[in-house]
């Protein structure tokens, strides 16, 4: 599990995995898988796997850490075949152990080894686990996958399609899925489309049949690998690929409506991605003006805290008409590490991931932009940092509301406690962090800037305490839910 070192360098909400499946008869699908996880590590870097199959064997690998540091050539090139799927783990349901790592495999009694990486969230899948334990299932981890791998090896049906069609109806919250059997990649997207799938194919995308086809949580992951973006699988979608071409249904008996994660647009998928229509670096240097025009700052530069403010700090820039400049640099080599730091350097931590320049910030009023305040426990010592390097004033401006409720779908905030602006106010929260002011960009001005002024087709829970679907009371709890009953059934 993420330790507390960890938390304080990056406060940040996280986001649970990232997917990635491609079928391509003929090509190295395991390197290309790779490479696919590879840029989707920023979704999840508490494991790595990649299965394969060529038609007859099934083989994986899967590992704790990252991407580069689970898989080299050898084990690349042991994972032969024509079809294959990837997930890269960041964990809110089930703590960070080898036996929640995905994806998982399941033998279903008709169509054999049926291979399942998720991202998301199941409010249900306490309820779930305990209908199957007792009709004899037995559960070696404590993920919500695996509760959903057991229904659907419980579910009868002579094709994949017709599985899913029967089981994923019963599943409630945010879940994008990938399947693998020996010959087909099929994904699914639940029906309100709460977190991001694409599809994209390789060569001529009008050309009929026969090429490959690559299914990815973001666009991203489809340019690194040179494959041309088709479309959004949409909300409630299943997608199927096999030799003999693509298909797609429907998910059945499934409710209106579509809630994207707001989260996406905000921070998670990278901004070079594509969702909705809209570049994502776009939609960040937007909020970035809205906040400039909403709550401008007496100041003499805008900085941000490397990377994921940057789009926004630039709009801010460019709307305010101050100078954007580089105030802190990031190291880009800060992973996790097993080696204890001294308590001198716990208790400055945060100067082994962002280092001020003091050159460009001594004697400067500056107006420091980032995406979102969580905990508020970075906040504080970067503003601590920037006055030791001889800031004279900081005026801290966020691009998206105060976050004030927990999220229940996939990101790693489970309790109202862990949140600074669940029970402070603005005025409140800038004493807290110690800065000369501070504002958050309105609900109003982050629709406005995400281009849906209604807010339709999104998720604003976070913000607003109005979720899409509804929260079981236990979820409350955390995110090791699960744990005990695992303990009971391994008792």
């Amino acid at each position: 599990m993420p330790d507390l070192r960890d938390r304080l360098m990056d406060d940040h909400f996280h986001e649970e995995c990232g997917i990635f499946g491609v079928f391509h008869p003929g090509e190295d699908v395991a390197n290309l898988t790779y490479f696919g996880l590879y840029s989707l590590q920023h979704r999840g870097q508490e494991s790595a796997g990649i299965a394969v199959s060529d038609g007859e064997h099934i083989r994986m690998r899967k590992e704790m850490g990252l991407v580069s540091q689970v898989f080299d050539q050898e084990d690349i090139e042991r994972l032969g075949g024509h079809v294959a799927i990837g997930h890269t783990r960041y964990s809110t349901t089930g703590s960070t152990r080898l036996p929640n790592a995905q994806p998982m495999r399941f033998e279903h009694p008709t169509l054999g080894p049926i291979v399942l990486a998720h991202n998301g969230n199941l409010v249900n899948a306490h309820g779930l686990r305990q209908e199957l334990s007792a009709a004899g299932a037995v559960f070696e981890s404590t993920s919500d996958t695996e509760v959903l791998g057991a229904l659907l090896t419980r579910t009868r049906g002579d094709t994949l399609e017709e599985v899913l069609a029967s089981a994923l109806p019963r599943l409630e919250g945010a879940y994008c899925l990938l399947f693998l059997t020996r010959d087909t990649l099929a994904a699914a997207r639940d029906p309100l489309g709460i977190r991001p799938l694409c599809l994209g194919r390789f060569g001529d995308v009008d050309a009929p049949g026969g090429s490959g086809y690559v299914i990815a949580s973001e666009t991203c992951a489809l340019d690194v690998i040179g494959a041309t973006f088709i479309c959004e699988i949409e909300p409630g979608e299943i997608v199927s690929v096999d030799r003999s071409g693509m298909r797609s249904t429907k998910i059945p008996h499934q409710a209106a409506g579509r809630a994207m994660c707001s989260f996406e647009f905000i921070y998670f998928a990278r901004p070079d991605s594509v969702m909705m229509g809209q570049s994502l670096y776009e939609a960040r240097r937007r909020m970035g003006r809205e906040l400039a025009r909403e709550s401008p700052a007496d100041g003499d530069i805008v900085i941000t805290l490397p990377d994921s403010g940057t789009p926004a700090a630039i709009g801010f820039a460019d709307e305010s008409g101050l100078p954007f400049a580089e105030g802190m640099i990031k190291s880009r080599y800060i992973t996790r590490t097993f080696i204890q730091p001294t308590q001198r350097l716990r208790e400055s931590g945060i100067r082994l991931k962002f280092n001020p320049m003091r050159h460009v910030l001594e004697g400067k009023r500056v107006v420091l932009v980032d995406d979102s305040i969580v905990r508020g426990t970075t906040s504080r010592r970067i503003i601590d940092e920037l006055r030791r390097a001889g800031a004279r004033e900081v005026h801290m401006r966020i691009a998206s509301p105060p976050i004030s409720w927990p999220c229940f779908m996939g990101i790693d905030i489970a309790s109202r406690r862990e949140l600074i602006a669940a029970d402070h106010s603005v005025g409140e929260i800038r004493e807290l962090l110690g800065a000369d002011s501070l504002q958050y960009l309105s609900l109003t001005g982050l629709r406005k800037a995400m281009g849906k002024p209604d807010g339709e087709g999104f998720c604003f829970a976070c913000f607003t305490g109005t979720y899409p679907v509804a929260v079981p009371e236990h979820l409350e709890a955390d995110k090791l839910a699960l744990e005990i009953p695992l303990a009971a059934v391994s008792s």
